[in-house]
């Protein structure tokens, strides 16, 4: 197969790379170009798409003796991915940016553009798997699983892949640790074996969301209120808070109890952070819209596991599809869930597809 391996000048596109070519495939280096003015130098280990990046896939590249060429996505990228994010957090929402990423970035335009030029398939560094099932009717079906590594797995942020974007993808590093990754790139020569990992958000390199979201939204100076209405202080900008929340909220009046108050809702139309107690956080039903399934559309009520968080619990639910919408009734409570975070069911270790949470809640009344 013809394939283009995603290389971001980190030690896994690195590897991911390597194995294709190790298993037959004519495999052509292709690196993004997703910032709009790259820097010379990574300003930390968040940071992404700089010069030295190009520059260390390239060099790898040149280990492997494969074609290496830059693609300009910078464009695409700052529409599909960081105006998303500022315009979610704007409308009071919590979103993840690395599903947005994979949504719209690496397996829709680099796919598309891949495919456009003749080749087959995309390889990535990812830590995931792909495992091959047969059909009653002999055709070969392709499942998204979770790698064997779990503290690296990363298809909760696959989870937006559908079955046709699966069937042109590879993650080469799904059965491998991490640590065993180093080490197989250290015995290939490759410079880059050692070079730390980077970290969301790619695009704010020094870290600081809050910030760089007051130099994009501007201030917005609003109250924070407690559940029934009173001020109990400030803030610049509603769209720096999300639920679950405990620090720097700079409360002027402590709770009567003395209890902690967590962030319980963002509203944007009135520009107010809502703060309450703990038991408020805890909810058992999300309504999830914009779903993605990784193979087949579920039918009726189907046992999964929900998670909400990129390394985060799995828990026990129940799921049911509604066109492009998803109902997901949790056995026990989850604390912290922001409208805007994506939620990814499970079968076992099977990604069975993602839905962006648009509303959750408490529920009393079982399902069924």
């Amino acid at each position: 197969m013809r394939v283009v391996a995603a290389m971001s000048g980190g030690v896994d596109s690195a590897v991911a790379a390597a194995r294709m070519l190790d298993a037959g495939h004519e495999v052509v280096g292709v690196h993004l170009a997703l910032s709009q003015s790259a820097a010379t130098l990574r300003e930390s280990a968040r940071g992404c798409c700089t010069i030295e990046d190009a520059g260390d896939a390239r060099r790898v590249a040149d280990v492997l003796g494969i074609p290496f060429y830059v693609w300009d996505m910078a464009a695409r990228f700052k529409r599909d991915v960081v105006d998303d994010f500022r315009a979610e957090y704007a409308a009071g929402r919590t979103p993840n940016p690395c599903l947005r990423c994979n949504e719209k970035i690496k397996f829709a335009a680099l796919l598309d553009k891949a495919v456009a030029l003749g080749f087959d398939a995309v390889a990535t560094g990812h830590y995931a798997q792909v495992v091959e099932t047969v059909n009653p009717d002999g055709t070969v079906r392709r499942e998204l699983h979770r790698a064997v590594d779990a503290a690296k797995d990363q298809s909760y942020v696959l989870g937006v892949l559908d079955a046709d974007q699966l069937a042109r993808s590879f993650f080469p590093l799904g059965d491998t640790t991490k640590p065993q990754i180093r080490q197989e790139a250290a015995e290939r020569g490759f410079y880059v074996a050692s070079k730390p990992d980077s970290h969301d958000i790619c695009f704010i390199a020094d870290g600081d969301t809050r910030g760089w979201l007051g130099r994009e939204l501007g201030e917005a100076p609003g109250d924070i209120v407690d559940t029934d209405g009173a001020v109990v202080g400030s803030h610049d900008g509603a769209f720096a808070y999300t639920v679950g929340q405990r620090r720097g909220l700079g409360l002027s009046r402590p709770a009567p109890d003395g209890q902690p108050r967590y962030v319980v809702e963002v509203r944007p139309d009135t520009n107010q952070v809502v703060v309450g107690t703990a038991d408020l956080l805890g909810v058992n039903a999300l309504t999830g819209d914009h779903a993605r399934w990784c193979g087949p559309h579920p039918r009726g009520v189907v046992e999964v596991g929900a998670q909400v968080r990129a390394h985060g619990a799995e828990y026990a639910a129940r799921a049911w599809a509604d066109g492009d919408s998803v109902e997901v009734r949790v056995d026990e409570r989850i604390r912290g869930v922001a409208p805007g975070q994506s939620v990814v069911l499970y079968d076992g270790t099977r990604v069975v597809g993602s839905a962006t949470i648009a509303a959750a809640r408490l529920e009393r009344t079982p399902v069924g």
